[in-house]
Order: C-alpha cells, then structure tokens, then sequence
C-alpha cells in the first residue's frame, strides 16, 4: 500500500493559502518571504525529495505549478516523476508536456485505489481543498508541515473547521528554528 503525504506551508492559525504571495490569490499573500530565511527550517523539502515517487495535485495547484515546475531547477528532482491531477473537469488536453507521466484521477475513489497499488510514497503539495477531502476521508496517511509564526485570520485552510469524526495524530518528528518556524511531522493514527 502507497502511504500518502500532505506537505505544505502554513500560518499559526492553519491557514495554507498563498504562501509564495499575493499574486495567488490572498491579500496577505507571501508570508514564506516574508519570513527570515534560514536554510535549516527548509531542510525538510530536500529531505522529502528521498522519499518522493510520486506527485499529487488538485487542479488548481496543477494550473499554478504546471507552467513553472517543469522548467525549475528548484524543482528539477520532481520533473521525471509520476503526476496525478485529481479534477473532475481537467481535460488530457490541459496537460503539460515534458513533466514526466501525468494522470487525471477523477474521484476520491480513484486515490484510494492508487494507494491500494504498490510503490512508494505520494506527496501532496499545495492543493489544500484536495488535502482536506481526502483527509476527511481517511486517505492521508502524514502530514509534513512548516508552520510559520503568522496569523492571517481567513483563507484557505487545511483542516475542516466541520464537526467531523475526531482523528488521532501521532508526533512523528518535530523541529523549531531562530526565524519561529516549527516542522510538524504527524502520523495519521489508524
């Protein structure tokens, strides 16, 4: 069975939107920049690079990285790996060549049946409504996260504010640096 993993971002108060800047969508936009950078809070993106067989996006996450991954040579590690898009209404055509073999998944069923098949590891990245359905569904197996020290108050979150089931975490690995960001690394308990 393929464990999948949700890495990603985030503010004190659990919100996941815009962190590269306002041109994504929320007024408060770029907070990561905003940041001081200290290469050790981000060694976990480079440590997750060894455990990575494949990426998964929702369609809007595809639409943002799609035309600028490829061609990143921050993100050249990822070019040659498997894609899935989970999207109901991407069509083949929207695709985007040279970016290693792309899959549209079309249901939550469909991951589920991914994660049934073998190989390795599947990082979610970005696509936060993504992230939140398949958690609430049961599929994520880990949460990878940079908690950053910002509140913003309102945008997109990663974890339903619903009275949903309770799920239990399990603290796999966890980290603080001088610029305030923590690395939060939890197990789904099953």
């Amino acid at each position: 069975m393929r464990e999948l993993v949700y890495t990603g971002f985030m503010t004190l108060d659990g919100i996941v939107d815009s962190p590269g800047g306002v041109v994504e969508g929320h007024r408060g936009g770029g907070w990561v920049f905003d940041t001081e950078f200290v290469p050790e809070a981000y060694a976990l993106k480079g440590e997750e690079l060894a455990d990575t067989t494949a990426l998964m996006f929702g369609r809007r996450s595809y639409a943002a990285f799609a035309p600028i991954w490829p061609g990143s040579e921050d993100h050249a590690a990822y070019r040659d790996l498997p894609k899935y898009v989970v999207s109901s209404t991407l069509d083949d055509d929207a695709l985007v060549d040279g970016w290693g073999p792309i899959t549209i998944l079309r249901s939550t069923e469909d991951v589920a049946a991914l994660k049934e098949g073998d190989g390795g590891a599947v990082f979610i990245h970005g696509s936060a409504e993504l992230a939140r359905r398949l958690g609430e569904a049961g599929l994520i197996d880990r949460y990878n996260l940079l908690v950053f020290p910002v509140l913003l108050g309102a945008g997109k979150r990663l974890f339903t504010d619903a009275d949903v089931d309770r799920r239990n975490l399990r603290l796999r690995e966890s980290a603080t640096y001088s610029n305030g960001v923590a690395k939060l690394i939890y197990e789904v308990v099953r």
